[in-house]
């Protein structure tokens, strides 16, 4: 098959979701093109993946200026460039009469003109924003089975910011969807997505990369706690700050590392000198698939506490959470969104209360106690994921998927 990924930025490291499944599509022996409106060009570091595979040499950008005078001359030059290959689709990129918006805005002619001269069997779009664009392509005549998969954002926070109707079209006119966990399925159900064309597939991981270590606690060793994630309002990390401030005062060697970059730096450092732990944490960059698996290697216990923040956003799947029991980390989190779906709550995890520092600084204390439990959840969290989230299974169904799509 052929199939063209639509995302918004490639590569980026936080998004090895997307990567793992280019990847095993190719390594399946299907041909797979990624558009992406955005280059990541902060990134310093690349998954290997990405070198691995050659993956630049297969992705194409349809970035288009914020500046409308800007964005109109880069218009003008993808309209002379590419006019005497594929006039038809270009021309229909601009009929604003039946694509509305999205045609003035001219971003379908800078999503369309990188895939002049390609066809596509399945065109899959990650994230709702891109699937909400992508559609337009369908609408325009350009040949192929659309899907789309929901991650979280996009039918939690965008749909209080995006104008009324705004996935009417891709609801209308969109083959399949899928969503990582049947928390976010039900809202894009709410939201008008047909429950008949959304099936639930979770992102996964390779599981042999993660390899599986019972934990323990040397002797006047301290306690190592990990949270990886940005440095956003709904990763909750000030509540796990909270909960080793009071974990400190009641004596408990430990040592917390976040690793993770965003908004919300600045604030959390600040917050983690007032409480008096410069010293018990440390603010990590972003950070690479190797250096994830050296902290998870070295680290306890695994701590999550989402949120949802003020413009609505919430989880998704939060793949940390399988990664961490895939290496044998007890977990600490929240009871929030699709996080129950992910763990074992009393098993391989235990679950607290949303923004509840005590109940977060209750459980760790408790695990801090009985270092015991820890191999016997760890092994519990591993067959855990290896049952639901085994990359390779994942993307077998999600051929499966595309195979009925093609079908139909």
């Amino acid at each position: 098959m052929r199939i063209a990924f639509i995302v918004s930025t490639f590569p980026k490291l936080s998004e090895t979701f997307i990567l793992s499944q280019i990847t095993g599509l190719l390594d399946m022996g299907h041909d797979v093109r990624v558009f992406s409106e955005y280059r990541n060009i902060k990134e310093d570091k690349v998954h290997p993946d990405v070198l691995k595979y050659r993956l630049m040499d297969r992705t194409r950008y349809f970035i288009t200026p914020e500046n409308w005078l800007e964005r109109a001359a880069s218009a003008g030059r993808l309209m002379a460039r590419n006019f005497s290959t594929g006039p038809v689709e270009l021309l229909k990129s601009v009929n604003f009469l039946r694509l509305g918006k999205k045609a003035l805005s001219l971003k379908v002619l800078h999503l369309t003109a990188p895939m002049i001269g390609s066809r596509f069997d399945i065109v899959h779009s990650h994230f709702g924003i891109n699937g909400a664009l992508a559609i337009y392509l369908k609408l325009m005549g350009v040949p192929g089975r659309y899907l789309t998969t929901f991650h979280g954002y996009d039918v939690n926070s965008l749909p209080h910011k995006a104008p009324p109707g705004y996935y009417r079209e891709l609801f209308t006119h969109g083959d399949r969807f899928t969503s990582n966990t049947d928390y976010t399925r039900k809202r894009a159900v709410a939201l008008g997505c047909d429950e008949k064309k959304i099936t639930i597939l979770p992102v996964g991981l390779d599981i042999a990369k993660f390899v599986f270590r019972p934990r323990q606690l040397a002797p006047r060793e301290p306690v190592r706690l990990l949270t990886i994630g940005r440095l956003v309002e709904k990763k909750g990390h000030e509540y796990a700050l909270k909960a080793v401030k009071v974990l400190s005062d009641k004596g408990f060697n430990i040592r917390y590392s976040i690793a993770g970059d965003g908004p919300e730096k600045n604030r959390l450092q600040g917050l983690a000198s007032s409480l008096g732990l410069s010293k018990k944490v440390e603010f990590l960059h972003d950070i690479n698939e190797q250096e994830a698996l050296e902290l998870y290697s070295n680290c306890h216990i695994f701590v999550l506490p989402s949120v949802t923040s003020a413009d609505q956003d919430r989880e998704g799947q939060a793949l940390v959470l399988q990664e961490a029991q895939a290496t044998g980390m007890p977990v600490v989190s929240t009871r929030h969104n699709g996080i129950p779906e992910g763990v074992l709550d009393g098993v391989s995890a235990f679950l607290v209360p949303e923004r509840d520092h005590r109940r977060l600084a209750e459980k760790i204390e408790y695990l801090i106690e009985r270092p015991t439990c820890w191999p016997v959840m760890g092994e519990a969290g591993r067959k855990f994921v290896e049952g639901k989230y085994d990359i390779r299974k994942l993307n077998a169904e999600l051929v499966s998927i595309y195979e009925e799509m093609l079908r139909e």
